[in-house]
């Protein structure tokens, strides 16, 4: 069961917004694919504007590397240094302290177009899961 106080990229990530910060991370079924998280990079510097849908990181697993995209569009306020430190510990909580970064929205941005809780667990489920 996904969290339903949460929006859903197709790519996997989730968005939670509060005001007009967005954080952004990855969920279970995306952990799960990966299993041994070994690295996490974030490509893009706290400042700078991430535009929906563009890879700003990649996280590595000893089976794969994904792309991390970003949900909405905003600019980098926040990264987890912790979790760039200890990538692993995302396994343990991908839904709290996992989280990835935080985006303060773009003018006019919404989680709209995300897909909601129960959308996502259809995607999931038509994907063998």
């Amino acid at each position: 069961m996904v969290p339903t106080h949460l929006r859903y990229a197709q790519t996997h990530e989730w968005a939670l917004l509060d005001g007009d910060t967005c954080t952004i991370g990855i969920t279970q079924f995306a952990v799960d694919q990966l299993t041994d998280v070994v690295y996490l990079e974030i490509k893009k510097s706290l400042g700078e504007t991430i535009e929906q849908g563009e890879e700003f990181g990649e996280i590595e697993s000893v089976k794969a590397v994904s792309g991390l995209y970003a949900p909405v569009s905003g600019t980098l306020t926040a990264i987890n240094q912790q979790l760039v430190a200890d990538p692993a510990s995302i396994t343990a909580d991908p839904y709290g302290a996992g989280w990835i970064i935080k985006l303060k929205l773009a003018p006019g941005a919404t989680l709209e177009h995300l897909l909601s809780p129960q959308q996502y667990e259809q995607q999931i489920a038509a994907q063998g899961h």
